[in-house]
C-alpha cells in the first residue's frame, strides 16, 4: 500500500514503525524541523518538510493516488484541511485523522473525511474497510503514548468468549471501548455478550496493555 503520514512525533514514529515493511511505500510529511530530523533519524525515513495543509506540500510529496493518508498534526483544522486536499486533490482513497475535540468528529465525517478519531472519546469512527483502520488499529497510541487502544480478535476457546460483558471480571486498568463485528460496530454495554470472530478493541495505559491481552486470550477450562 501507498501510505502518507502528515504531522506529528510519537504518534507518527508509532504509525510508521508498524507500517514501515516492503509491502508498504511510506511518505511522512511534518512542518517542524526538530521533529522531522527526530522521524529520520530514529526510522530511518525521509520527511518532506512543509505544511501538510497546503497543496503545494502534498504536491511536493506526490501522494497522488496513494490508498491511505493519515493525518496526525496537534491542529484540527490543519488535521481537516490536509485530510480534504489529500481525497478531493489529489485523489486519495482513504482519508483518516485524529482531533483533540471530540465534537469535531461528526463534523469532519459530514465534511468528507472518511475515518475520524477523537483522543479524548476514543471514538471510532469507520472500522469497516479491511485497507484502513482494521489494519491500522491493531495498538495506536494517543496523547504522546499515555493512552493505547488494542484489538484482540476473540477466539472460541476463550474464556471471556459466549460470555455477557457483566458476567466477565475485566480488569479496571482497562476499558473496552467498542467491539468490531463485521460488518457493523457495537457500542458494549453489560448485556453485551462476547461472540467467537469478535474484534474487541480496549483502551488502557502502556503499561497495562500486556495484562489485560493475557486476561482477555486466557483458555478457557
Amino acid at each position: 500500500m501507498k501510505i502518507a503520514v502528515a504531522g506529528g512525533t510519537s504518534t507518527a514514529e508509532y504509525i510508521i514503525r508498524n507500517f514501515k515493511s516492503s509491502k508498504n511505500e511510506l511518505t511522512v510529511i511534518n512542518d517542524d524541523k526538530d521533529s522531522a530530523e527526530q522521524i529520520t533519524k530514529n526510522n530511518k525515513v525521509p520527511v518532506f518538510l512543509g505544511d501538510p495543509s497546503k497543496k503545494h506540500t502534498l504536491e511536493n510529496a506526490h501522494i497522488e493516488g496513494y490508498d491511505i493518508f493519515i493525518s496526525v498534526n496537534e491542529k484540527d483544522s490543519v488535521n481537516f484541511v490536509a485530510c480534504l486536499l489529500a481525497k478531493k486533490v489529489f485523489g486519495v482513497k482513504k482519508c483518516i485523522c485524529i482531533v483533540s475535540n471530540p465534537n469535531n468528529v461528526e463534523v469532519f465525517k459530514s465534511l468528507g473525511i472518511d475515518s475520524v478519531i477523537s483522543s479524548t472519546q476514543l471514538l471510532i469512527s469507520s472500522l469497516n474497510s479491511e485497507t484502513s483502520l482494521e489494519t491500522l488499529i491493531k495498538t495506536m497510541s494517543f496523547e504522546d503514548d499515555k493512552i493505547v487502544l488494542t484489538e484482540v480478535q476473540i477466539k472460541p476457546n476463550y474464556e471471556i468468549c459466549n460470555k455477557h460483558i457483566f458476567e466477565i471480571s475485566f480488569p479496571k486498568t482497562g476499558s473496552i471501548a467498542c467491539i468490531y463485528r463485521n460488518p457493523r460496530v457495537v457500542i458494549p454495554n453489560g448485556q453485551t455478550m462476547i461472540l467467537p470472530k469478535d474484534k474487541l478493541l480496549f483502551v488502557s495505559s502502556p503499561s497495562d496493555q500486556q495484562s489485560i491481552v493475557n486476561f482477555i486470550t486466557k483458555q478457557g477450562k
